[in-house]
């Protein structure tokens, strides 16, 4: 229980990536008031803490409504992942992270930006989704397991949430050579966590490759 809560806590950390969030928020929030992007902030990681426990209940449902199996997610889901740890790891921005330019126009001028963009999908987008989906079909003890996943995304998002809180002074001691440090990192263990969950399909459904 402990270790598959670790992972889970690496993994959804890694593709959240709250510290590489950091001047994304400040950029959204640049008008408003210390208190309102407190705020924000918590409304944020609320947003976001919502529909990850709905992806985490309604998984086995939208298993069984859509016929698919765990492993054709957990092969589809760490393809998705890859993808956003490859483009971490070489320092290209991705859409699952980073906001299209439209996107951007618009929440600067929009007076509360804590639902959207910054709930969804900058901190649930779609890697953070695929995360919590395919950690959850992990069928071995799946109360358990689910029990780890809200533990995890809850603690990382009441990290992100203070990380938010701090935003400005964390921006100020973290230059932009040391934040893209820490996104390749995470991009790095992300693509490690991708792979694993690729090749534990791969091996499910062609078992010769075990």
């Amino acid at each position: 229980m402990f270790s598959f809560t670790l992972q889970a806590v690496i993994s959804i950390f890694a593709i959240m990536n709250p510290l590489g969030n950091v001047p994304i928020f400040l950029a959204l929030t640049k008008s408003n008031s210390s208190k309102e992007r407190r705020q924000m902030a918590f409304k944020a990681c609320l947003t976001a803490f919502i529909i990850l426990t709905i992806v985490l209940v309604s998984g086995s449902i939208l298993f069984k409504a859509f016929n698919i199996t765990v492993d054709a997610l957990r092969i589809a889901g760490g393809i998705i992942i890859f993808g956003i740890g490859y483009k971490l790891v070489i320092g290209t921005s991705t859409h699952s992270h980073q906001l299209h330019e439209k996107e951007h126009e618009v929440a600067v001028e929009k007076e509360d930006v804590s639902i959207t963009p910054l709930g969804i999908p900058l901190l649930a987008g779609p890697g953070t989704i695929a995360t919590v989906m395919s950690l959850s079909t992990k069928q071995e003890d799946q109360l358990s397991h689910s029990l780890g996943i809200l533990v995890a995304y809850t603690a990382i998002l009441l990290v992100t949430y203070l990380i938010f809180y701090y935003s400005s002074w964390i921006n100020d001691k973290l230059n932009q050579t040391e934040l893209a440090v820490i996104t390749r990192l995470m991009g790095l263990i992300v693509t490690v966590i991708a792979v694993e969950m690729i090749v534990s399909g791969l091996i499910k459904i062609i078992p010769v490759l075990g």
